[in-house]
């Protein structure tokens, strides 16, 4: 049995009724051996994967955890693994059912739920002959040894660069990383069980006894009201608050933005900040190019906030007290589950209506954070003819590059307005400028929002073109509606990333991949580019590109996709939310 996370489009689809389809996945095992010491937590282990695997590696593949060392982690451990294998491209990630996942159904009220998986334990782990030679089982297979492991930092920009902490002081001297820490956050949905918690206040606790504060700003985002209730109750976050810790609402908050960024120095400075989310894209957590966002456990980002300093690795080195005293932090230590179990007063659930049939959803005409969606038009053009190219974006171009999220985030529910948003993240790959590109109806350069309206508005269709893992990171359905709303009809790229190719195939957006990667570089600024034998669409066919350039010469390339017969008809539809309706009609 597996659980295989989906963008919200997918989920609004099958909640009307349609089919969820899903391309076999390959199985990449992880053997951990050994068991997690001193300062390594779960947090180091998919750190880990992602430095092997990339942020691609796990792209059409299940992550299956196995092995002496999976037996030795908490559920909410492994679950911490699991939540960040999206950052490798995974279709999903697994553990087998084990009795730390019976310790915590049954203190969170699920005692039947155990005792149902139980009943078919057998069933929920693998067989024995795939321990015993698990080579013949799985596609690939890495292995990790736990006794070994050390705590890593995963950045910056992306989370798959890990430096292991015994590293970092040279490793950032040489590649001129600023190695002051501006902020330290942990929390968010990623690492923010009572066990993360309660091993970053053990650090925060030491601290206190031994006359530290932290250097840093130190922030913590509880990642649901019965965890921030029950850590209160214990007096848990109490810790982090006599460090100079500051409790912020449960929420995204600043994985996505949300938060109120301190800043001593020019916003035009390079600066560091370390975290214990999953993703540290540039601009992800603050709007500014210029931080360089570290991934790391919350006990090591608290350690770093406490040092002030990147180099600081607390298994080695010493910290200044109040009284002018070297002291050192001791390894850790946290409680797996809370003995008294969870607790919360108001966990903010609002059951919805027995009968929403006569609910109307008014909007009022001239919000700006609201509006009613209008149906995208049908794709029924055999060639899509005299594209123009919004943007041939230069390395990672992901879904906050693609629909940035912080304050933008007030818009979610108005699309023209978010729509100001696309692509000012990218990276224009013919002059390598953010959000600059050409618009090749009047010769001049300007933000890719307004040129898209302004190709638009002249009725001139438009591509875009991508690289590696195209639209990795959140699922983010506006990454995908924003472009089809600003009249974007193709994306082609050398890769994508899962969620983000359905998700643009869901809003009618052709999505592409070349047959031959390196027809990337054939692409130029001022082409207009013919997409041929529409008409042949069909499952396993290559579609004919022309790239007619200015000097007045070709290029012909082929390039490939990945749809299936209902897919096909989503395009065709318009987007698969009009097939939906066509079918309810």
């Amino acid at each position: 049995m597996v659980a295989v996370g989906v963008g919200g489009a997918d989920a609004v689809d099958v909640m009307a009724g349609m089919p969820w389809e899903l391309k076999f996945p390959k199985l990449i095992g992880v053997h951990l051996k050994g068991s997690l010491n001193g300062w390594a937590s779960s947090k180091d282990i998919i750190l880990k994967v992602a430095d092997i695997l990339t942020v691609k590696g796990g792209t059409g593949a299940i992550i299956e955890y196995f092995g002496e060392g999976a037996e030795s982690i908490s559920c909410t451990g492994k679950g911490t693994v699991c939540n960040m294998g999206a950052e490798v491209g995974a279709t999903t990630s697994l553990f087998a059912f084990d009795n730390s996942m019976v310790r915590y159904l049954t203190s969170t009220g699920r005692q039947e739920v155990a005792e149902a998986a139980l009943a078919v334990e057998a069933c929920l782990r693998p067989d024995p002959e795939v321990y015993e030679n698990p080579a013949e089982y799985y596609d690939q297979l890495i292995e990790i040894d736990l006794d070994t492991l050390e705590p890593l930092l995963n950045g910056p920009f992306t989370p798959d660069l890990a430096t292991p902490v015994s590293k970092m002081r040279t490793v950032a001297e040489k590649a001129n990383w600023p190695c002051t820490v501006e902020v330290g956050l942990i929390g968010s949905c990623t690492n923010s069980s009572y066990e993360d918690m309660t091993r970053a206040a053990s650090i925060a606790r030491q601290a206190h006894e031994k006359g530290l504060r932290a250097k840093s700003e130190f922030t913590i985002t509880p990642g649901s009201e019965q965890v921030r209730f029950t850590l209160e109750r214990d007096g848990i976050l109490d810790a982090f608050t006599d460090v100079g810790g500051v409790i912020l609402a449960n929420a995204c908050g600043p994985c996505i933005g949300q938060w109120a960024r301190h800043r001593s120095g020019p916003d035009d400075e390079n600066n560091t900040i370390v975290t214990s989310f999953n993703r540290n894209f540039a601009k992800r957590n603050d709007g500014n190019p210029k931080t360089h966002a570290f991934v790391t456990s919350p006990e090591m980002v608290t350690a770093l906030a406490l040092a002030g300093d990147l180099r600081f690795n607390p298994a080695t080195d010493s910290l200044i007290n109040d009284k002018g005293e070297e002291v050192r932090l001791e390894p850790p230590t946290g409680e797996e589950l809370p003995e008294r179990g969870f607790d919360c007063e108001d966990c903010g659930y609002v059951p919805p209506a027995s009968d929403g049939t006569s609910i109307e959803v008014i909007v009022q005409p001239d919000s700006q954070r609201l509006h009613l969606l209008e149906a995208f038009p049908a794709n029924a053009e055999s060639t899509l003819k005299d594209l123009r190219v919004l943007l041939k974006a230069l390395g990672k171009c992901t879904t906050d590059h693609i629909s940035m999220a912080g304050p933008w985030l007030r818009f979610r529910g108005h699309l023209d307005n978010i729509s100001n948003n696309c692509f000012i993240g990218a990276t224009n790959a013919f002059n390598s400028e953010v959000n600059n590109v050409k618009n090749l109806l009047t010769g001049e350069y300007g933000d890719i929002p307004g040129t898209a309206r302004a190709y638009k508005a002249a009725g001139v269709a438009t591509l875009v073109v991508g690289d590696e893992n195209y639209g990795e990171g959140s699922s983010r359905e506006h990454a995908a509606m924003e472009p089809r709303h600003l009249g974007v009809r193709v994306v082609l790229v050398r890769s994508f990333a899962r969620i983000h190719e359905t998700n643009l195939k869901k809003q009618g957006v052709l999505a592409l991949t070349f047959a031959n990667p390196a027809d990337y570089d054939l692409i130029l600024e001022d082409d207009t580019v013919d997409i041929l034998n529409l008409d042949d669409f069909a499952p396993n066919n290559t579609i004919d590109i022309v790239l007619r350039h200015a000097d007045g010469s070709t290029d012909t390339i082929k390039a490939n996709h990945s749809y299936n017969e209902t897919q096909i008809a989503w395009y065709r539809a318009g987007s698969a939310l009009n097939l939906i309706r066509a079918q309810e009609a």
